[in-house]
């Protein structure tokens, strides 16, 4: 038992050390003359807190035992100017600390969101979004804390203690001794407490992120949560997590704040030592008090920075801790990875070919099972079939959202793993069944596009998509904001947005997953229309549940369990009397 917690603790010690020297890599360098000047402020204040110690005898025997006049002008003078060094000093470094921890933020949290970019859509299908925001804002204060802490308490705090037990020494060595007695005591208690705090904080910043995990879901899904009446589960749903996660922070908190009291009374015990033998010389031995008060002046003044480096262990595990977290998601290798100068993707004809496709979603029973299938270039091929058979399955595969666990996607005739995911993507155009749009303008979220498309084109795009009109009646045309997520718009303005969206990309591949799904009969009519005219001259992948959309497109693919078990156009497949196409068309007339 003790072997494994012995090795445990190696372990830990372990993973601190590489963690600080990682911190300090990517960042010292960068603020190397930021931290030159703090540090400098620091010593500074050390050396000012060491001097007011050590001036205390002079105080005490010239000004007031040896009533030496001419001495009082220059220790008062002396005194003013090392409070004015001290204090100038403090202001320098805390502004300097504060920027230096403020860029580090704003750094980090720029490259945690580059990162995320690369990684693949499953890992965002499995994170929660709350969950990963809350873990974040925790964990990037944690690299700034850890060199802000490292700084001051090596820069100021060690320094000043160092000063001042040089003066304590100077002054009388054998309350020195007295006071040092306590101190092996105190550091093995506040090992401990260092030890148990690092095992909860991880912990407490998992239960924290289910706490703003748990308040987003209600928000965002509010009007089913009024709807059904779900408040009193939700909300004694929520109790329970925000109980847990205040156990987790008083447990914390606990811990942490042990390092008062073992400080405070082990601090009372070594200056009641220190006063109780000091009096006794003074009284019997007729010693002169300026070196005691020097001393005590001291001693008092190491106490603050003594407890700072006391807590400094508990404070820079907790950083290390939420540190990690934020290395363990920044080292995370994206799924879908480019082979070393992979080249662009060059598409003439844009034909999409899939041979012998495998693909399930993490260990579970493949969904795609050993498909072949090709939509031409310059035509529109549309998948069709029950719910679960595949069909948005194999629309998430032709942009690398995923990678087959076997089989090959051509475009082409280039493998499509082999290209780089952005000349790939940036020859597609994407609507998915259910729209999204950004914080912003009409204007913006329809130029997401393109970034560099014009005005004109913006507006061409959204004629198109029979989105003009509507923009029009807004109160600010297409400078009107759309709120979070567009929820000033209906469901069918949103999709007319996303369709206008894809429309001004001018890819010659175009994916649309159920795209006209969320507008009425008139709309869609329109839009259909206006799809109709945008497929021209293009490759269209299109998903239709409702089979009156399709019926004109070049090939219906029918999908049934992972595999295309019919193919062909719509008068084709609807004579054949025993064909599953054939019994859903029946099913959706309005003959049936």
């Amino acid at each position: 038992m003790n072997s494994k917690k012995t090795k445990k603790q190696h372990v830990d010690t372990g993973t601190i050390t590489s963690v600080l020297k990682r911190v300090i890599a990517e960042n010292g360098r960068d603020h190397i003359r930021g931290y030159a000047f703090a540090i400098f402020c620091l010593v500074a204040t050390a050396m000012s807190t060491a001097f007011t110690a050590w001036i205390m005898e002079s105080v005490v025997n010239e000004a007031f035992a040896n009533k030496r006049a001419d001495m009082v002008l220059m220790i008062c003078f002396a005194i003013f100017a090392a409070f004015t060094i001290r204090g100038l000093a403090t202001y320098g470094q805390a502004v300097t600390l504060s920027k230096i921890g403020n860029n580090i933020v704003s750094r980090y949290q720029q490259r945690v969101f580059r990162h995320l970019m690369t990684l693949s859509v499953g890992f965002f299908a499995e994170a929660r979004s709350a969950h990963l925001a809350a873990q974040l804002g925790q964990n990037i204060g944690g690299v700034r804390d850890v060199l802000n802490l490292i700084v001051t308490s090596t820069a100021r705090d060690l320094l000043t203690l160092i000063s001042l037990i040089a003066v304590m020494v100077a002054k009388d060595w054998v309350l020195s001794l007295i006071v040092f007695a306590v101190a092996p005591p105190l550091i093995f208690a506040l090992r401990y407490v260092s030890q148990r705090v690092r095992s909860v904080t991880r912990e407490a910043v998992e239960v924290s992120s289910k706490v703003f995990g748990a308040m987003q879901e209600t928000i965002q899904g509010i009007t089913v949560v009024k709807a059904f009446t779900m408040e009193q589960q939700l909300e004694d749903k929520v109790r329970r997590i925000i109980e847990s996660s205040e156990r987790q922070s008083n447990r914390i908190a606990r811990l942490s704040e042990r390092t008062a009291p073992l400080t405070e009374t082990f601090a009372g015990a070594a200056i009641a030592s220190v006063i109780g033998y000091a009096a006794f010389r003074s009284i019997y031995d007729d010693v002169p008090p300026g070196a005691f008060f020097a001393f005590i002046t001291a001693l008092l003044m190491a106490y603050d920075p003594a407890r700072r480096l006391a807590r400094m262990q508990v404070q820079i595990d907790r950083a290390v801790v939420n540190a990690r977290m934020l290395y363990d998601l920044l080292d995370m290798q994206p799924l879908q990875r480019e082979k070393p100068n992979a080249p662009d993707l060059v598409v003439t004809n844009a034909t999409i070919e899939l041979k012998g496709v495998v693909f399930g979603y993490g260990e579970g029973t493949p969904i795609l099972r050993g498909i072949d299938l090709v939509a031409q270039g310059g035509q529109t091929t549309a998948l069709v079939g029950p719910s679960g058979a595949g069909k948005s399955t194999i629309i998430s595969l032709i942009p690398r959202f995923y990678d087959p666990a076997e089989g090959q996607i051509l475009i082409d005739g280039q493998d499509i793993a082999t290209v780089t995911k952005a000349s790939l993507r940036h020859a597609l155009a994407y609507v998915t069944q259910q729209p999204y749009l950004f914080e912003g303008t009409i204007r913006d979220n329809i130029r997401y596009g393109r970034p560099e498309a014009t005005d004109a084109e913006v507006e061409e795009a959204a004629r198109l998509a029979h989105a003009h009109d509507f923009i029009m009646a807004q109160p600010l045309g297409y400078e009107t904001p759309v709120g979070e997520n567009g929820m000033t718009l209906s469901g069918g303005q949103r999709q007319r947005l996303s369709i206008a969206r894809a429309l001004v990309r001018n890819a010659p591949i175009l994916l649309l997953d159920e795209a006209t799904s969320a507008l009425d009969n008139e709309s869609e009519a329109a839009v259909q229309r206006a799809l109709d005219t945008a497929m021209q001259g293009r490759t269209v992948v299109v998903i239709a549940h409702r089979l009156s959309t399709v019926v004109n497109a070049d090939k219906i693919i029918v999908m049934h369990e992972g595999r295309a078990v019919e193919e062909g156009t719509h008068e084709e497949l609807a004579q054949r009397k025993d064909g599953l196409y054939a019994r859903l068309n029946n099913l959706q007339s309005p003959a049936s």
